[in-house]
């Protein structure tokens, strides 16, 4: 029987195109990538137009012998890996260690594992995209250029072991810039008066804000011009001078991108970007789905492009018709434009069949990977969605020749906010006004002023470092994730609750980058490279000239940074604690190792003693009545456990709280679900009180994942 062998590159992914296309076709994985530049070795040879030396990748050579025996035992081979440039080099290597011709249609690509897409691919196969291919090499070599000739420029200069990258090293630049902005920001004060006004024969109160006089806004710089204001308005009254109503629309944002998806699911989940691509790898490879089979809910989740198929958007206004009406559904199907140089072959994260709706398989998933499919879905619906309509009014209210503002809406017509609610910036600003008149005169129920300072740019989180990267065209969307990674790991920048900030490490490391290869770590040097790569992708540049170029004035500079960095030594400052060591009575210190942090004797190395850190709350436990006590999980997730574990094997994912509950005076842990604010909840499954948690900063609270 005539067979084609097709090759993908995961397990999962070929259990699912194996299950679709049936007896006919063996599907089988490469897992990953075969070959590689080797890590023992330099890889490049300069001197022969950079020309690289792959070797097969250690662990992959019986893979690689079964893949070669099924490719001679079958008519055809088809490489069906991921549909990018990672996914057209691995096909490439695939086909010169199988023999095949690369040149002749051997290659299918598609954008969702679906038996259509599929069967398309199958009809439409084609050659490697050479230009791709060195798309994808240029950038590997660019990265071996940087990554293994400064590393042991560091590793000589600094400590053993460190690393610089061609893009990691941008990341941490733009990081150590944001701490440096926080650490040299001067606060200026400010001061802002609010009146709390209603109408008369009325209760209901509502606020207006300071903004000037009829010449225009003023700032209120320090009390004495406050006070100078309040003595103004409060022999004044407060009259309406204008009112002015209007319609404002809000309109839905694109189906997801790599980049936003990871924004989103970081702000609406909390999921790291690291997290947000494993499971979506999960749902684009396929998940056996009760009633279904194994199906791949999503399209690839590695693009930047917000185009969706003609299919794809006739099935998402039907549901749209069906389930909202037809005043949900636009006339003209929305389009939306990708950024410039997006890859406009690739679709947007999208499901792959909008007819299953998330909570309908919800049995059949995992819970992290239920809420991203249902994130995703409720995207891609809400963006072929009608506009919201918003009832917005604007009054200007005089006292005295002094002008306060105040604003309010509310929703006139839902539109696509019935499925996909967003938060507008102005909303802080908006509150409930009662319907006023010009000339009306209101009562001051009270005036309030308050001083404030300028505060500094926030530091990064991973969903603001994505965006930056995103718009300053650094790397690409399958590297973002693992670039943060990196860093991380490398002990460069560090995670304080959510927010990125530099390690000392990353400092000194970014000051020698700074100072010698003022390129390398150059935000618009960087994406200009990113363009070039693109400009190799489209066949208008040669990859040897590209990176040529690049060295040409590279090679100067490592020379240059061999010869005049001095030996930098790093002295960490331990924290000492009140705590004795058990075994020669000094006080411990507190160091830093793979895991976290820990208590060490400082005694080392006559004294090798250590012990976890254990950070207490200070809570009792419910069972036992000893000490709560922060834990972690294998994966770093943070949970609550009593310090008598394993003899009481309370725990809590959720914070527990001091105060008990009023009801039945059980626990009560901190819970800060999205949407429905910070509250106390009770642990007793038949109590489950809720008390509203207002003092309480989601961002300091939750876990960090």
């Amino acid at each position: 029987m005539a067979s084609t062998f097709v090759i993908v590159e995961s397990p999962a992914k070929a259990k699912t195109i194996g299950k679709l296309l049936g007896k006919k076709y063996i599907v089988e994985a490469s897992m990953g990538h075969v070959r590689d530049l080797p890590k023992s070795q330099f890889g490049v040879d300069i001197e022969k137009n950079f020309l690289p030396k792959y070797i097969t990748i250690r662990g992959k050579g019986q893979i690689i012998d079964n893949l070669k025996k099924q490719a001679k035992k079958s008519d055809k081979v088809l490489l069906a890996t991921d549909p990018d440039r990672e996914g057209e080099a691995i096909s490439w290597h695939l086909a010169n260690l199988l023999g095949v011709d690369e040149d002749k249609p051997c290659r299918i690509e598609f954008h969702e594992i679906t038996k259509n897409a599929i069967l398309d691919s199958l009809k439409h196969p084609r050659a490697i995209n050479k230009s791709l291919v060195d798309s994808q090499q240029a950038r590997r070599v660019l990265d071996r250029l940087v990554g293994y000739q400064i590393s042991p420029i560091l590793w000589r200069k600094i400590k053993w072991g460190l690393s610089a990258g061609r893009v990691q090293s941008v990341v941490v630049k733009l990081i150590c810039d944001r701490e440096n902005e926080i650490l040299s920001f001067v606060p200026e004060e400010y001061w802002s008066i609010t009146a709390k006004l209603n109408k008369a024969n009325s209760r209901e109160n509502f606020e207006a804000r300071f903004h000037g006089d009829e010449k225009g806004k003023i700032q209120i710089n320090n009390k004495e011009e406050c006070e100078n204001i309040i003595k103004g308005i409060k022999n004044g009254q407060f009259v309406v001078k204008k009112v002015k109503k209007s319609e404002k629309k809000r309109y839905p944002s694109p189906p997801f991108t790599t980049s936003s998806l990871q924004q989103e699911a970081y702000k609406n989940l909390g999921y790291s970007t690291k997290r947000t691509m494993m499971i979506a790898q999960q749902l684009y490879e396929g998940i056996e789905i009760k009633g279904h089979g194994t199906i791949g809910l999503i399209t690839y989740m590695r693009t930047d492009s917000t185009k969706i198929s003609d299919e794809a958007q006739s099935q998402a206004r039907e549901i749209i018709e069906k389930e909202y009406g037809k005043k949900y559904m636009p006339e003209t199907p929305k389009q939306y434009k990708s950024k410039k140089g997006a890859q406009e072959a690739h679709e947007a994260i999208r499901p792959t069949y909008s007819t299953i709706h998330p909570d309908s398989i919800k049995g059949s998933l995992k819970d992290e990977q239920y809420k991203l499919y249902k994130l995703i879905w409720n995207r891609f619906i809400s963006s072929q969605m009608s506009e919201a309509v918003m009832d917005t009014v604007a009054v200007d209210i005089e006292n005295n020749g002094y002008i306060f503002k105040a604003n309010g809406s509310k929703v006139k017509f839902q539109g696509f906010m019935a499925v996909y609610a967003v938060a507008d910036e102005e909303d802080e600003e908006n509150t409930n006004i009662p319907e006023l008149t010009e000339n009306e005169t209101l009562k001051l129920k009270k005036l309030e002023d308050k001083q404030h300072f300028t505060q500094p740019p926030p530091r990064y989180t991973e969903a603001t470092l994505v965006k930056t990267l995103e718009e300053n065209g650094i790397g690409r969307p399958s590297t973002y994730a693992p670039i943060i990674s990196t860093v991380i790991d490398r002990n460069y920048v560090e995670r304080e609750k959510k927010n990125l900030r530099p390690t000392e490490l990353g400092r000194v490391v970014n000051d020698i980058m700074s100072q010698y290869f003022t390129r390398v770590v150059n935000v618009e040097f960087t994406a200009d490279m990113e363009r070039q790569l693109d400009d190799i992708e489209e066949g208008e540049k040669e990859w040897v000239h590209v990176v040529e170029e690049f060295y040409d004035s590279f090679a100067p500079e490592l020379k240059q940074a061999e010869e005049e960095i001095d030996k930098i030594m790093i002295v960490e400052e331990p924290e000492v604690t009140d705590i004795k060591c058990e075994k020669c009575g000094r006080f411990m210190v507190i160091k830093k190792g793979r895991f976290g942090k820990f208590l060490a004797c400082p005694g080392y190395p006559e004294c090798k003693h250590t012990k976890p850190l254990l950070e207490e709350l200070d809570v009792s436990c419910p069972r036992c009545g000893g000490n709560i006590i922060v834990r972690r999980t294998k994966k770093g997730r943070k949970f609550y456990g009593c310090k008598n574990y394993p003899a009481c094997n309370f725990m809590s994912w959720d914070e527990p709280a001091k105060e008990k509950c009023p009801k039945c005076g059980s626990m009560m842990v901190k819970n800060f679900a999205k949407g429905k604010g910070a509250r106390l909840i009770c642990l007793d499954e038949n109590c489950k009180n809720e008390i509203p948690l207002e003092s309480a900063k989601t961002d300091e609270e939750s876990n960090d994942l």
